[in-house]
Parts: C-alpha cells; structure tokens; sequence
C-alpha cells in the first residue's frame, strides 16, 4: 500500500506539473503579426520602384528579415486576391476570379481560411481593416475597425472627388476620381459651388463626418484608427497574463484611391522635384491586352464603354492637366504621401513589437494585395497581367531566420498560408470536407533560412490571372502570366501571347512573342502553364445564382449591372441608384450603336 501511495501521489504530482508546464510550451509557438496594404506596388525603399519613396520603417522591417524582389499575386484586383491569400486556394481552383463573395463559391466555402486554420490549433485571432474583401466576422475571434475607404470628400449629399482635382480626372468618381491632402475645406466649393466636407465610409451605409480644424486638430484617418487598434492589441497581448499564442492582421487601405492623406505627408514630395516612371513612347502597340478589354470581335476601343478602367484613369489623368507629366506628378506625389503614411503606421507597429518580450517570438509579415500601375504602357491601375500590376512587396521577418537579405525566386502570396503552417508547426486539415481544396502554395521556409541557395519546392514561375467581369469563369480559357525569374510569359483568352526577357528588358517593353529566335521559350513557357491549370472541360463549382423574386426584374437587372461596374457607384455607398446608373451610362458607357 505504502508503494502504491507514492506512485499515485508521484503520477498526481506529474499531472500538476504538466498541466503549469503545457501553456508555456504552447506559448512557444511564434506569434503573428500579418500587415497588408492596399493597392502598393514597388514604390518601397529597398524594390528600386521609386527613387523618392520615403518609407524607413518598411526598410527597417527589411533589414531584421527577408525582402522577396520577385512575389506576385494570384490575381491583381483586390478581391479574388485576398480570397486567394486566406485561403490558399488560387483561382483556377477556387473558380473565384471576381468580386462576388468569396464564401458563396463552394471550394472556398469548405476550406478553412488561415485565421481559422490558426484559431483550430489553439491561437487567438485578431484582425483589423480591410483583410478579406467580403469580410466574415465569423471567422475571426476578435474584429476592430471594418474597412474603410475614407476621408472622402463630401458635397450635396453624395461623396466626390476632392477639390483640388480639375475635369475630367474628378469625373471619374469619388473613389478612382480623387486625391488631394486631408485639410479644412471650410472655405472650399465644388466647382457649381457646393460646400464640401469630409466623411469617412466604405461600400454600406455607415459614413460619419469627419473633423479637419487644423493639421493638428483633426479626427483620425481610417488608417490611423487601424494603427491604434493595432498597438493597443500589441501592448495587451505582450503584458505576460496570456499563455496563448496570437494571430493578429492589420489592413491598411492606402495606397488605395482615393488618395488622400494629411498634408504633411504631401510636403514630403516637392512637386517639382518628383521624378517620373521611365515610359516608352508607344509601348503598348505591341500588347494585346486591348484585345480582351475591347469589343467582342477585338477591335481597338472606339469609346469609353469599351475601355477598362486603367487606360481610362490614364486619358483623363493626362487630359486634366496642361501637361501629361503633370498629371503624373500630382497623381505620383499623392501616392507617395499615401505610402509615406502607411508606412508611419506601420513604424508604429514596429516600435511597439521591439519594446517588448513579443519580439523575439513574433513573425511579421508586410505585403500587398497586387501592385499598380503609374502610367506605364498608358495604363494608371492595378489588374494588368505586366510587372506593375503583379509584383507585390513581401517582406517576412521571422525568428532563426535569415536577416537583412534579399532573395529573388518567383514567389507567390499563395505561398504565405504554407509558409506560415511551416513555422507555426500548425496541424491539422484545412479543407473543411472534400468540397475544400488542398492549399495550392507551398513553403518560404527554405528562402527564409537561405534566401540565396534555399531549397525551394516550389514551381519556378509565379502564376497570376486576370480579373474579367462574369458570372462564371473557365479556368482553362482564362488569361495568366508567368513570371520567371528571367521571363515574363502572358496568354490571353483569345490565344494572344506576350514574352519578355525581364533580364534584359526590366521594364518589359519588347514583346518577342513572335520573334523566331524565341520560339523555344514560348513554347516552353507556354507548355509550362498549361500543365498548371485544370483541363479545359473542368470548372470549379460556381456560386447558385438565384433570381431575386423580392425585386422587379429592372432591379436585377441594375444590380448585375452594379456587379459589373462597381465605379458606378460614385458615392461609395455600396448601392446603384437609378440616377448613378444613368449618369455613369451616359458618360462612361453608352448603349452601342448601330455601327458598332
């Protein structure tokens, strides 16, 4: 008896040690810190995209981590990209290349987001500002600040373009139309002499006036907002009373339009002394992509209904001013300050992570949903399949990992969800059943430890789609680009092809396409993605569209419409008025006619 005493009283005491011991094992596990900016390309110290990029805290990042030169994204508009990050599906799989939520397709449906992949194997999750596109609440333990796209000036009744911007770039809408610095407008106007004001907002109803007495007396941008939330969070997470591990994302709207910032960030940029994108006169005369934004039979546009957004910011930026080198100044500065001013918030983050025990067990990650383009091949706008569009700054620090090194293997924003099971040593399935889809990425982790000679197990080329408004898609007949490390390879839906050596010609702007000398890496390019993609028969199971028996059959009808055009909606409320819609038909997109 006395034996089996000392064993139960010794088996009870290595229970009790276990059960003090096993939260501090679990709390080994790093932490997350995940940053995502919107709309950001290479305008970032360090990627060589801008030679006045003022962003030292990005730079700092860079220097406690890895700096990938060559991410991209799986598909450049904002939506079916960040539905293809958090849930590491791409869109050849997924089906999900447009705007319609990412959580009606059933691929995505039934697997597991990476905020919940995290909260499965024991992680708190935070997140913050515009993450998912169609954010679900449910997905995320704790939710701060839903996105918001503001300040946006306000007039009449209806949100639009800042004041500062002249016709016919301010005609394009409140949103895509506008950028300008954060001041009083107290004694602004309209042009037919309405008092303007600010408000913030994103696409629902939920704008609320915002304050600007002085530069030092004013309520805080959205951005700022998200810092705050951000560093409260931090502050908390790190005060020692919690054993568990966290997951936290922030998502920072600038860069994204309307660009429009306080004006000490504008007064960082000279206009005079901006230097302008290096643009070659008729560069796009040997691409095709008009070829699949134009009319039905291919030919060039004929009016503005048959052109897509970016080349028509680009005609009305270039004819709004006196100079086309104007206009690109002032759309560049605005989004140089844009990006200065993240990039404050982002040094924020930074110093609050450092002051703490959390540095040392915290993976910070800073990227972007796709890139954008600063007039390059006449086009002033994100999904393009050319480099501007595509690459996006990705920046992971994380600890036992290599520090202050750049590595330039083609990588994807798919990889981030392997990448960060791998060092988080998270288990488990993250499809939800056999509708899901296994992740399509695959893991940094060897970049990480070596970003010169890592063993990478990855494909060689980083693919990305193109976004294109249907209720439908087939995978197999969409348009992609491969981005190699020393070749960029586009096929558009018609068959049409693109061919870069990006070695030689950084900048892209000689299509050897249909050079002979060439044909052995078309070929092969071409061989290499279609064996990536599904076979022309499969189509991912796409949303039910049912018919909306509540609304007259004209109501639906504007609704597809708004689907399709969401700029449409000039005052960002997230609903198409019968007079929005006809003011935006009537100047952007008129009935054909006859002849057309």
């Amino acid at each position: 008896m006395p034996l089996i005493n000392t064993v139960v009283r010794t088996a009870g005491l290595c229970l009790a040690l276990l059960s003090v011991v096993a939260p501090a094992v679990a709390n080994e596990r790093p932490n997350v810190i995940f940053i995502i900016c919107d709309d950001l390309n290479d305008y970032v110290e360090g990627y060589g995209g801008h030679p006045d990029a003022i962003t030292p805290h990005m730079a700092r990042l860079a220097r406690s981590g890895v700096r990938f030169t060559q991410a991209h994204c799986a598909i450049p508009i904002c939506g079916p990209s960040r539905a293809a990050l958090f849930t590491g599906v791409s869109p050849h799989h997924s089906g999900c290349y447009g705007f319609t939520k990412w959580d009606t397709y059933p691929v995505l449906k039934n697997s597991r987001t990476l905020m919940d992949h995290f909260r499965a194997n024991g992680y708190r999750t935070l997140g913050t500002g515009k993450l998912m596109h169609h954010m679900v609440r449910q997905e995320w333990q704790q939710f701060g600040n839903r996105a918001d796209y503001g300040p946006f000036a306000f007039a009449n009744g209806e949100k639009v373009a800042h004041p500062d911007v002249p016709a016919p770039f301010r005609d394009i809408g409140a949103i895509d139309g506008s950028f300008g610095p954060f001041v009083n407008l107290s004694n602004r106007t309209t042009p037919d002499g309405q008092s303007v004001r600010w408000q913030n907002g994103g696409w629902g109803n939920f704008a609320q006036p915002l304050r600007v007495d002085s530069q030092s007396d004013r309520d805080q941008t959205p951005d700022e907002r998200n810092g705050d939330w951000a560093v409260e969070n931090i502050r908390r997470l790190a005060d020692g009373t919690s054993q568990q591990p966290f997951f936290l994302s922030v998502g920072f709207i600038r860069p994204h339009t309307p660009l429009i910032v306080p004006q000490r960030f504008f007064d960082l940029f000279p206009l005079e002394d901006i230097d302008l994108p290096v643009i070659r006169p008729h560069d796009v005369d040997d691409t095709f992509a008009s070829s699949v934004r134009g009319l039905p039979n291919g030919r060039e546009p004929e009016s503005p209904r048959s052109e897509d957004m970016g080349t028509r910011l680009f005609r009305a930026l270039v004819t709004s001013y006196p100079t086309r080198e104007e206009g690109l100044r002032r759309f560049i500065q605005a989004y140089l300050a844009s990006v200065a001013s993240v990039d404050e918030q982002i040094g924020r983050i930074l110093d609050t992570v450092d002051a703490t025990p959390l540095a040392d067990n915290t993976i910070v990650i800073l990227t972007s949903d796709h890139g954008w383009g600063m007039g390059e091949k006449d086009y002033l706008y994100k999904n393009s399949l050319w480099q501007e569009s595509t690459q996006v700054p990705l920046i992971i620090r994380a600890p036992g990992m290599a520090t202050n090194a750049d590595c330039d293997t083609p990588v994807s924003l798919i990889d981030l969800y392997p990448t960060l099971i791998d060092l988080c040593e998270l288990t488990g399935e993250t499809k939800k059943n056999a509708q899901g889809h296994a992740l399509d990425g695959h893991s940094l982790k060897p970049l990480l430890a070596d970003p010169a000679s890592g063993t990478w197990t990855g494909p060689n080329e980083a693919l990305t789609a193109l976004y294109k408004w249907r209720m439908s898609y087939v995978p197999a007949a969409e348009s992609y680009s491969l981005r190699a490390k020393s070749w960029r390879y586009i096929r558009y839906e018609n068959g049409k092809e693109e061919l870069y050596d990006t070695t030689e010609d950084p900048h892209e702007w000689t299509n050897l396409a249909g050079q002979p000398e060439h044909q052995q890496q078309l070929t092969e390019l071409r061989q290499r993605l279609l064996s990536r993609l599904p076979k022309a028969d499969a189509i991912p199971p796409q949303p039910a569209w049912q018919p909306n028996k509540t609304k007259p059959d004209a109501e639906q009808w504007k609704d597809a419409y708004f689907r399709k055009h969401p700029e449409a909606d000039t005052n960002g409320d997230g609903k198409l008025t019968w007079s929005e819609y006809k003011t935006y038909r009537a100047q952007f997109d008129p009935p054909p006619t006859k002849n057309q």
